[in-house]
């Protein structure tokens, strides 16, 4: 437990009224989206600006007290999980709109503004925020930034990394710096770019500048249903391989499409195998162009049917279907995991088909939704905590995110390493790159004190063998000690 000092330091340093330590109030912090692991933090705090998670972060380093920043708490790999003994810095109370800049197209926000308030901030000066994971009504920009997020339009405009000029980050120690500038190029060692997508292990982002985009001149969006899988895959690839490049190119299968069927009654198809939601958008003339040869690549594949957005409303319906799909599942399973990696696109009815078969063989049904234009899969393992079906989903999720890296993809896409995956790094990386790694977060934080245990496998966490000591090249220079 804390000690009375750290507790009196952090309660001088936010104020006594946001200070959280009952232990009712402190459950409800235990776990973020991954309800898998919890547990309950010391104490928690509230800062309202700036300068109260300065004084925060301060406190917890004078005290050398663990901290884990946390925003709206809907991560998916544990990447806000709490430390025993150590304090949350919850930012939720941080959610003004600092600024909307329309002559140069930015806005700066606290990180508690939600992912689709910022858009609309900027829906009156006719630009919006282009990076929309499904969860943007209520996830944090924030956890933007931690996780590197990126949604159903990253294909064409990128992730959150792409759209953010600076920020104003305290650090390990409490200092309060900015990183980047007024435009996304500026000299010097790119370290905007190296702290976005750190998962909170470097800093917190207290006020962060994103840049804006007009809003498109035309938007087409087509519902698109095919008799297998493997087909929906094809024209995937025959779309980017025409030279179109969609604003957002979207798969789900039938377990999926049934759930946000049931949930929001999106006009799916609950017989089809497979569903594409492809969305242009851009200049008039162009996205018509576009357009035709798109049909035609489905007609192509044998598309059963092809359902065309007639107006605004009918486009926002097709994609609550979308957005809703992973809350839906829970219509048709009692309890699942959301995982996350990439695999290239040439290669997604293979990975589809090898976690079909994983999936029958641990006896568990997978669902999948995912962001087919960049291979960024999600697929969904479906489980019964009642009937001691956990374990063996969990092994399920964790080799199917390792499956991506076997063929040539990557752990995560965009929701992040976090607890969950941080065992499985080194199946991505050798042991050089992880080292390096470390030498970077040792410099922001030689203390280890900022959202410990995440990101990078450690012994305590993957049950590793202890094997020889070997100083870590921190050490041997002086900067660090061993504990």
């Amino acid at each position: 437990m804390l000690d009375a000092r750290a507790r009196s330091a952090l309660a001088s340093a936010v104020g006594e009224a946001n200070v959280i330590t009952d232990p009712v109030g402190l459950r409800s912090y235990e776990c973020d989206g991954l309800t898998g692991f919890r547990v309950v933090p010391d104490l928690v705090v509230l800062p309202t600006d700036t300068d109260g998670v300065a004084a925060a972060v301060r406190a917890c380093h004078a005290h050398g007290v663990p901290f884990v920043a946390r925003g709206a708490g809907t991560g998916l790999s544990g990447g806000a999980l709490p430390v025993a003994d150590g304090v949350v810095i919850s930012l939720q109370r941080l959610r003004r709109v600092l600024d909307v800049d329309p002559l140069d197209r930015r806005a700066t926000l606290q990180p508690g503004v939600t992912n689709l308030d910022i858009t609309r901030a900027a829906a009156p000066h006719g630009l919006y925020y282009a990076p929309d994971p499904s969860s943007q009504q209520v996830c944090t920009i924030g956890g933007n930034v931690a996780e590197n997020s990126g949604g159903a339009h990253c294909l064409k405009y990128g992730f959150t990394t792409n759209h953010v000029l600076s920020m104003t980050v305290v650090l390990p120690d409490g200092e309060v710096v900015t990183l980047g500038g007024d435009t996304s190029e500026q000299l010097g060692p790119d370290l905007r770019g190296v702290f976005i997508g750190s998962e909170g292990t470097l800093g917190i982002a207290c006020e962060i500048t994103v840049r804006l985009l007009p809003v498109p001149e035309t938007v087409r969006t087509l519902l698109a249903d095919f008799d297998s899988v493997g087909a929906a895959g094809e024209v995937v690839s025959d779309i980017v391989a025409a030279g179109i490049v969609p604003a957002a190119v979207e798969m789900m299968d039938n377990l999926a499409i049934q759930a946000a069927e049931k949930a929001v009654h999106a006009g799916y198809t609950l017989s089809t195998a497979a569903a594409l939601v492809v969305e242009l958008d851009g200049p008039a003339t162009e996205c018509a162009e576009q357009f035709e040869r798109l049909r035609t690549i489905c007609e192509r594949h044998h598309c059963t049917r092809l359902h065309i957005a007639g107006n605004a409303a009918e486009r926002a319906r097709i994609w609550k279907g979308r957005k809703a799909a992973f809350a839906a599942v829970g219509r048709i399973s009692p309890d699942y995991f959301v995982q996350d990696g990439v695999v290239p696109r040439t290669r997604l009815a293979e990975v589809l088909s090898r976690i079909e078969d994983m999936g029958r063989a641990a006896g568990l049904r997978v669902a999948n939704v995912f962001h087919a234009g960049d291979g960024n899969l999600h697929p969904l393992v479906l489980y019964s905590e009642a009937a001691g079906e956990a374990d063996r989903a969990e092994d399920l999720s964790r080799r199917i995110a390792e499956l991506c890296v076997e063929l040539g993809g990557s752990l995560s896409g965009e929701h992040g390493i976090g607890t969950d995956k941080a065992c499985s790094m080194p199946r991505m990386f050798g042991t050089d790159d992880l080292a390096t790694m470390d030498r970077v977060r040792a410099a922001f934080d030689p203390d280890r004190l900022c959202n410990p245990g995440k990101l990078l496998p450690t012994p305590r966490l993957c049950g590793e063998a202890p094997g020889p000591y070997r100083p870590h090249p921190l050490e041997e220079a002086g900067v660090i000690e061993r504990l």
